[in-house]
């Protein structure tokens, strides 16, 4: 675990107004998404965007909340706060962040009062991705981490160890994992696309395929998505990470056959369709995507 500064955690700590008693069950939608509870002491806000759910975690404790990813711009996260104070009514404590990209991560700039923590290499890459889009550097520094962590960082809030975990490369080279370990759920963040083809414009296949192995050996019965449907009975979302995994699986065996045989990229690209996932949301725009991505991790191409 690496902490930047110790003392920084105790200053937004008392800042941080005092906590108050636990909502009963209940969801909320507010102006610019939906609040639902998944499991007791645990929620997902989630938006639609063009057809497309983009989700964030809530862990709620008795001594405050823990926010996992932050959305697309800070009226949705300002939004998501009014609906935790209103619903869970207790403060935010922490905002955890898996990947840069600013629909996930536009949000921090409503969190400026809270403790951010990300992945060493989250933290580059939106530094990166800040400095190529001139970001103004006060929205810069709002948005960046306040504390960084290596393989995993652990919380103790209202009585609830909270896992902080990094198993490499999958959608970002920075994805971090959430994991509750006494309540069973793990939050993916854009690990996890439920029912929806992957997107992979900066990921890559063959690590995520790893990353999953590793997600799936934590032994949680929920496995929250940052896109796609949650069942109503949690528990099915084990099923959705199989079949999400083995879109990847299917991928990684048919572009290695190509490889095998002399293919170059672009006729990999022509013989792999994986035409059996075809009417997946996403299939058209990232199929040759994954395909072309895959093809240069497994030749050793991908920087």
């Amino acid at each position: 675990m690496m902490i930047k500064s110790p003392m920084i955690v105790l200053i937004f700590l008392a800042l941080q107004s005092a906590a108050h008693s636990q909502a009963p069950v209940t969801n909320q939608r507010a102006s610019s998404g939906t609040l639902r509870q998944v499991i007791p002491g645990h929620y997902v806000y989630s938006t639609n965007n063009e057809g497309r759910t983009f989700s964030s975690g809530i862990v709620a404790t008795s001594d405050g909340v823990v926010v996992f990813d932050a959305l697309d711009s800070e009226a949705i996260a300002g939004a998501q706060r009014e609906s935790i104070a209103s619903v869970i009514k207790q403060p935010v404590r922490y905002l955890v962040s898996s990947p840069f990209h600013d629909p996930f991560s536009k949000g921090n700039l409503a969190y400026g009062d809270v403790f951010k923590i990300g992945h060493e290499n989250y933290r580059v890459g939106l530094i990166d991705q800040m400095q190529r889009g001139r970001i103004p550097a006060e929205e810069q520094r709002t948005r960046l981490p306040n504390a960084t962590f290596r393989d995993r960082m652990t919380l103790y809030l209202g009585g609830k160890e909270i896992q902080i975990l990094y198993f490499g490369a999958a959608h970002t080279k920075g994805d971090a994992i959430l994991f509750v370990p006494a309540d069973r759920i793990v939050y993916m963040s854009e690990v996890f696309f439920s029912e929806e083809f992957p997107n992979m414009g900066g990921g890559y296949g063959v690590s995520w395929i790893r990353v999953l192995d590793a997600v799936k050996a934590l032994g949680a019965d929920v496995f929250v998505p940052g896109h796609g449907p949650i069942p109503e009975d949690p528990k099915q979302t084990r099923a959705a990470l199989d079949r999400m995994r083995q879109i990847l699986v299917d991928a990684r065996d048919a572009i290695q056959s190509e490889i095998a045989r002399g293919a170059t990229e672009d006729q990999t690209v022509a013989a792999v369709k994986l035409q059996q996932y075809e009417k997946l949301p996403s299939y058209g725009g990232q199929r040759e995507v994954v395909v072309r991505r895959m093809y240069k991790e497994l030749k050793g191409d991908l920087p």
